[in-house]
């Protein structure tokens, strides 16, 4: 007896530490309690969970939001805890509470989880015990409870029978006239996700009403969420209908009151595009898209400005260079020059791109100018968009063209007085190199890469090494020895101890790229000179570079000329040059144990 009893004892032990944690005034304590609500429930068993733990849950909840969005949280996933999918729905109660609290994120947690467990009932079930938990949520007193309830219609609605199908439009449309703007924006928020779940029939002669209704409202909060609807609704209708139904919608909002809701069309444009086909963007939404490149805010230029290029890929192909033509390109031609910006940094990032659709006549003709315009920008931003861009224009017009109107604009944007522009350069200079040929970048750019490499900024000397490396292995070694090597090697004699580092960082790059003969030839003597440099970091930078070049040195040059150099350095008075000394010297040891092994 007493055996039982202990067993007894030892099954609520569980529950009991639960409920003293959860009562404890250290939310922390309580926080992690419900983070292992499913050892506990484990630990308890499905019956007991369900008899006891579930209605423990559902009386307490009352706590910190941070406590109930963890609870929240654990539920959806506590299905097979309770004994499957036929026992789910005693997980409704406290969920049901959970969705009806002031915090939004608890409530939004809530509705998750009530989605997944809604999912997990058989239909006979849903109708028995989900249905009427949406609809005491939707006849609730608190805004809380009927905002929660938008987010269960579409999860409900394909798996009842039609008199309750009947019921949740009624119950939708109810939401959809609440006196209360928050419900009235769930229930927009949730419509486009409704309406693919309604039969076509009740699409048309319930849901679009209500959209229509939601589109008008008189907080501008709903009608962009009513923008939202508007794509998915769209794409559900067939063309004609979307004429009639969704269209006067669509134009009402574009040139709504309000800017939000501009914007939030300007956002949605191309999937808006998608949805209603090719006759009726030509006919309406072109329109539509030249209003609000006019727009009077600027977040609403921008936010359209930066689907230019997809919305004129989207175009009819009959037709696309001619509505480009006529009804684009004049509008983009004034946001080139706009006041804003953000504007013509949005539309910078996206004018290239037009280029293979207008070809090669078109845009020599109207849009080189335009990218002129933008490379002399005042704003850095313009400039390094249309820079990073320029591959575009390239594979349609050819490096001839490109060259010559563009040139000087590169030219003066490498010398320009912000370094992230000059580094925006650097970065596509390989590109452009390997565009323009060994030839005309000698003459052009050459001078330019080595300027980089005694610029102020360090982030531009380091990107210029980098560059430096990438331009061998576009032009070969061979060039790399005649046209850029002696110019690197001179900058190893400059009184400046900047410059003689980077020399060092170069010949490291280098030698990866230039192989054994010009490494032993021409780089490491310059390397074993300045061993001497009066300056510590040169002379623990030629450590570090001895180390990073020696597996691209023959064994006899590494004994005669690499060791000795730094054993010499690791007898400095310097602490840091004695340190990268022991650690290259190790390093070479290393290298050479192995390569014996093999």
């Amino acid at each position: 007896m007493a055996s039982s009893d202990k067993t007894i004892d030892d099954s609520l032990y569980p529950i009991a530490v639960l409920i003293d944690e959860l009562k404890n005034e250290d939310v922390q304590l309580r926080l992690n309690s419900i983070k292992k609500l499913s050892t506990i429930a484990l630990a308890l068993g499905e019956e007991r969970t369900r008899s006891e733990l579930i209605p423990f849950l559902t009386e307490t909840i009352y706590d910190e939001d941070e406590v109930l969005l963890a609870l929240a949280d654990q539920l959806g996933n506590f299905t097979s805890l309770v004994g499957g999918p036929e026992y789910a729905m005693y997980l409704i109660p406290p969920l049901e509470s959970l969705a009806t609290v002031e915090e939004t994120v608890v409530r939004d947690k809530a509705v998750e989880s009530l989605r997944i467990v809604a999912a997990e009932h058989s239909a006979q079930d849903l109708e028995i015990h989900v249905v009427p938990t949406l609809q005491r949520l939707v006849s609730g007193d608190w805004f809380t409870s009927r905002t929660s309830a938008c987010g269960l219609f579409s999860v409900c609605y394909p798996r009842v029978s039609q008199p309750v199908k009947a019921e949740l439009r009624a119950n939708f449309r109810k939401l959809c006239q609440d006196e209360t703007p928050m419900v009235r924006r769930a229930a927009a928020s949730k419509l486009g996700e409704f309406a693919k779940v309604v039969e076509i029939e009740y699409l048309k002669s319930d849901l679009i009403p209500n959209f229509v209704q939601l589109a008008q409202d008189d907080q501008d909060s709903v009608r962009l969420l009513a923008v939202e609807a508007c794509v998915s609704i769209a794409q559900l209708l067939p063309q004609e209908d979307v004429e009639h139904l969704v269209l006067p919608t669509l134009r009402q909002c574009a040139s709504d009151s309000s800017w939000r809701v501009r914007y939030m069309v300007a956002e949605k444009f191309v999937d808006l595009q998608k949805a209603v086909g090719p006759e009726i963007t030509r006919v309406d939404l072109v329109p539509a898209f030249q209003y609000l490149l006019k727009d009077a805010e600027a977040e609403v230029r921008a936010a359209v400005a930066t689907k230019v290029k997809d919305f004129c890929a989207n175009l009819d192909k009959a037709n696309q260079v001619h509505i480009i033509m006529t009804s684009i390109l004049p509008y983009v031609r004034d946001l080139v020059s706009d006041p804003n910006p953000h504007v013509k940094s949005a539309l910078a990032s996206v004018i290239m791109g037009l280029s293979p659709m207008l070809g090669a006549y078109n845009t020599v003709e109207h849009l080189l100018p335009l990218f002129l315009i933008q490379l002399k920008d005042e704003c850095p931003e313009v400039r390094l968009n249309i820079i990073s861009n320029l591959d575009c224009v390239n594979d349609v017009i050819g490096i001839q063209q490109l060259s010559q109107s563009l040139l000087p604009a590169i030219v003066e944007l490498a010398e320009d007085s912000k370094w992230r522009v000059r580094l925006a350069i650097i970065e596509y200079m390989p590109a452009l190199a390997g565009q323009l040929g060994q030839e005309f970048f000698d003459q052009k750019l050459r001078g330019l890469c080595m300027g980089w490499l005694n610029d102020h900024v360090y982030a531009i000397r380091e990107a210029a090494t980098l560059n430096m490396k990438k331009l061998v292995e576009q032009f070969g070694a061979q060039w790399a020895e005649q046209a850029i090597i002696p110019m690197i090697l001179v900058m190893s004699r400059n009184k400046n101890y900047l410059h003689r580092m980077t020399c060092l960082f170069c010949l490291n790059m280098l030698a990866e790229v230039c192989g054994t003969d010009i490494t032993t030839k021409l780089l490491l003597p310059t390397v074993l000179l300045l061993a001497s440099d009066p300056v510590s970091n040169v002379r623990f930078n030629v450590a570090k570079t001895l180390q990073k070049i020696s597996p691209f040195l023959d064994s006899s040059v590494i004994d005669t000329q690499v060791k000795p150099t730094l054993e010499k350095l690791n007898a400095d008075t310097d602490v840091d040059v004695k340190h990268f000394a022991s650690e290259a010297i190790a390093a070479i040891a290393a290298a050479e144990a192995t390569n014996g092994r093999e």
